[in-house]
């Protein structure tokens, strides 16, 4: 299957402390209908670290048998400890993954010559394409270009990274780095359609959690030439992207989900549900783009 386009990062939904697996294959199935173009689980929006190794592979599981083939799975399955990660990489596969996103180890701040160390282990686990996954916000360390390019020359399958970098120069420099065929996704909402400009092969954004269609189409449009209609498209979409990160992802993206009747509000601490006013703004949000009832949404909130 195509590595392409709006690859939805799905939230893990959750009732009772536990799984919520009828949701989860409701909102794979939200996202199919709604035109994305593959579906992600265990990003930074599925709450990993509050997970189980137990319970990642069965999220794994669950959508996989889900999407049915349908679309890819993008499967993440990183983490700072490594053989964690190895175990899940090789779970993903077995279990029929399309390809694998490995974060940067975070809260260990390795150095560049540990990065490639660490990847080039996760690489050689797995015959599936391996996409990076930096996010030096989450993680306090920045993969450079150079380290991706080297991880490209010493690995065929490491084909791509998604880029949750508010430094808009570094995926020129990826993509110089690396080869214009070199599988860029932006993870930074507003920097979709730039990414797509300069070259991305799409973008992997909580908002198409509540928007798949909006967020699919701005791809499509990029590839039909519409260029301003997918200029428009972004800045429809700005209002909405700020305001589901009004507090930390994904209790605005969760919130937002169980507004529109999708799922329980639920995350695991140590994240808290969404204060009062946020909530409120959020609903007025969402009312704006028809995603809810207005009067209802703010009533709620």
């Amino acid at each position: 299957m195509t590595l392409r386009g709006s690859i939805t990062p799905l939230v893990t939904p959750f009732r009772d402390d536990q799984i919520d697996e009828a949701a989860l294959r409701g909102l794979v199935d939200f996202q199919i209908a709604e035109g994305s173009h593959g579906v992600s689980v265990g990003g930074t929006t599925g709450e990993p670290s509050s997970l189980s190794m137990a319970e990642r592979e069965r999220v794994i599981e669950v959508a996989l048998d889900a999407a049915g083939g349908r679309v890819p799975l993008l499967a993440g399955t990183g983490s700072s400890n490594l053989a964690d990660t190895l175990d899940l990489t090789r779970f993903a596969e077995r279990a029929g993954a399309a390809a694998i996103l490995a974060i940067v180890p975070y809260y260990v701040r390795p150095t560049q010559e540990g990065l490639y160390g660490f990847f080039r282990r996760v690489a050689e686990a797995t015959s599936l394409p391996v996409v990076l996954y930096n996010i030096p916000g989450r993680t306090a360390q920045n993969l450079e270009p150079d380290t991706m390019a080297r991880l490209r020359r010493d690995c065929p399958n490491v084909v791509g990274v998604k880029e949750a970098n508010t430094n808009l120069e570094q995926v020129s420099r990826d993509l110089a780095a690396c080869g214009r065929d070199f599988l860029v996704f932006s993870g930074i909402e507003a920097l979709c359609f730039p990414m797509l400009a300069l070259g991305g092969a799409g973008h992997v954004s909580a908002t198409a959690n509540v928007a798949p269609g909006p967020v699919a189409r701005l791809y499509d449009l990029v590839q039909a030439g519409r260029w301003d209609e997918a200029r428009d498209l972004h800045y429809h979409l700005l209002a909405l992207n700020e305001v589901l990160f009004i507090e930390t992802n994904p209790v605005p993206v969760k919130t937002a989900l169980a507004m529109m009747g999708r799922i329980h509000p639920d995350a695991r601490l140590p994240l808290a549900p969404l204060s009062p006013a946020s909530e409120a703004r959020l609903a007025r949000v969402l009312a704006s783009y028809g995603l809810v009832d207005g009067d209802r949404a703010v009533a709620q909130a």
